[in-house]
């Protein structure tokens, strides 16, 4: 009996750290993917291309982190993607706000919107450019 329970013991061991090792891959895959796709750098870009909003930043150097994938912000589906993306710079951070649909016919990703809301509360409208850009 001693040896079965022992033996039962390290199975269960066993499981638990492959399962725990495979939800982590997991989870490092799916915010490779989201960090590589066109939606997510499209909007990187805008952000890096507005001096305002990096100057309230206090970018460079900017940090994109991971997104949080259990956050209602967080849609993606075949036609469109909406995404909040941590991201800070020296003085403060703040969440870019991007909405992207994909166009079938030319098979990209199209922005329709970006917006930088810092941990102030303010909101930056990066894309589609406003006139103050």
């Amino acid at each position: 009996m001693g040896r079965s329970t022992s033996l039962l013991q390290q199975m269960t061991i066993f499981v638990t750290v492959v399962t725990g090792g495979g939800c982590g891959m997991m989870y490092y895959l799916m915010q490779k993917n989201f960090a590589k796709s066109e939606f997510h750098r499209l909007a990187v870009e805008q952000l890096n291309r507005n001096s305002t909003a990096m100057a309230s930043l206090g970018a460079p150097p900017l940090k994109i982190h991971n997104i949080h994938l259990t956050d209602q912000h967080n849609r993606v589906d075949h036609a469109n993607a909406q995404l909040k993306i941590p991201v800070t710079g020296s003085k403060t951070g703040g969440y870019l706000y991007t909405t992207s649909t994909r166009d079938t016919l030319m098979n990209r990703w199209c922005l329709q919107r970006v917006a930088l809301q810092l941990r102030t509360g303010e909101i930056i409208d990066i894309f589609p450019e406003t006139d103050s850009e």
